[in-house]
């Protein structure tokens, strides 16, 4: 298998995407020295510092900073992506078992020009940046009639995923929805069935009248973390404003999500020592943008415990830690 490969899990009817660009032999995986694996903190070696990123093919989009002269963000492909928009889309069977070529798109969002900064420690401005250029490419990758669902995501640290040190995010179009979000899907239309209501609007409003997971409100998004939290001090950033599609954020909203999405991280950072998290920015897929039942919003997950047998074996969380105690500690 040279080239990308999505196959279809007949048993979970959960799609597997297979890269081989990004590692191509078996003994890779060995972890005698997991130094090797660890995130590469090297502003000499960085391929995203600005003296470097000089030498991309091609940069897919730029924002200018205060100074005309100089970038604040930029867009290029990834190197070693997951997805490759040189394949075909068409969906083949292989005996009993159905395949696609891995076509989608794969892209690099470097936050900034300065190695050593992270969202918690940039700007207002240059965090408004960030947005607009999630904004923009989203809107731009959502223009290819087979890319069913943009992921915008960011992997910070090596417990994470993370294996550069630069601030970067990823953002990841595909030609297929996985099972999960289709499954979130209809519980969002069950409830919409039975109450007629949005799940995730009525989550909101009951959130900011109790007030004890809220960590953050400002005039359009609220912060706070989930009755039902899968992980410690997992974060959830929600619009007030009912929108399915990430697409429609407005002028506004984008400094406002700006504003909570850094106080929010800032809290992970100083009071949890700067820890690795993922996080993501849950969208509607295609057709779906209009949709009364769906909301989008920014899943902060902090990687401070690790998933064991039970977990896999079950599918259900533990989580050794209390919602409303998370809340209040970094609420204070």
């Amino acid at each position: 298998m040279e080239t990308g490969q999505i196959r279809l899990n007949k048993v979970t009817g959960e799609w597997v995407i297979y890269a081989p660009s990004r590692r191509r032999r078996p003994q890779d995986f060995q972890q005698n020295d997991r130094n090797n694996s660890s995130v590469n903190h090297s502003q000499k070696n960085c391929p995203f510092c600005s003296q470097k990123n000089e030498k991309f093919e091609k940069i897919l989009l730029e924002i200018k900073g205060c100074q005309q002269d100089l970038w604040q963000t930029r867009v290029v492909e990834n190197k070693f992506p997951a997805l490759n928009f040189h394949e075909n889309p068409q969906r083949n069977f292989e005996g009993i078992y159905m395949t696609m070529s891995g076509y989608g798109h794969h892209e690099v969002v470097i936050e900034s020009p300065d190695h050593q900064q992270t969202i918690a420690t940039l700007s207002i401005s240059e965090i408004e940046a960030i947005i607009e250029t999630y904004h923009q490419r989203y809107l731009k990758l959502m223009e290819d009639k087979e890319i069913m669902m943009v992921i915008i995501f960011r992997n910070h640290g090596k417990g994470a995923g993370a294996s550069l040190r630069h601030p970067h995010s990823q953002i990841i179009a595909s030609s297929i929805v996985p099972s999960h979000r289709r499954i979130q899907e209809a519980e969002a239309q069950r409830y919409f069935d039975h109450w007629a209501r949005c799940v995730y609007c009525d989550i909101l409003k009951f959130e900011i009248n109790e007030k004890v997971r809220v960590i953050l409100e400002n005039k359009l998004f609220v912060s706070f973390v989930p009755f039902a939290a899968e992980f410690p001090c997992e974060i959830w950033i929600m619009p007030k404003q009912h929108q399915a599609d990430f697409g429609s954020i407005t002028a506004e909203e984008k400094t406002a999500f700006a504003t909570i999405l850094k106080e929010s991280l800032s809290r992970l950072y100083y009071k949890l020592n700067n820890p690795d998290y993922n996080y993501v920015i849950n969208t509607a897929a295609r057709y779906k943008a209009e949709e009364p039942q769906l909301h989008w919003y920014c899943q902060i997950r902090p990687r401070l415990t690790t998933p064991a047998g039970f977990e896999l074996g079950s599918g259900i969380s533990i989580n050794p830690s209390i919602p409303e105690v998370d809340a209040a500690f970094l609420r204070d």
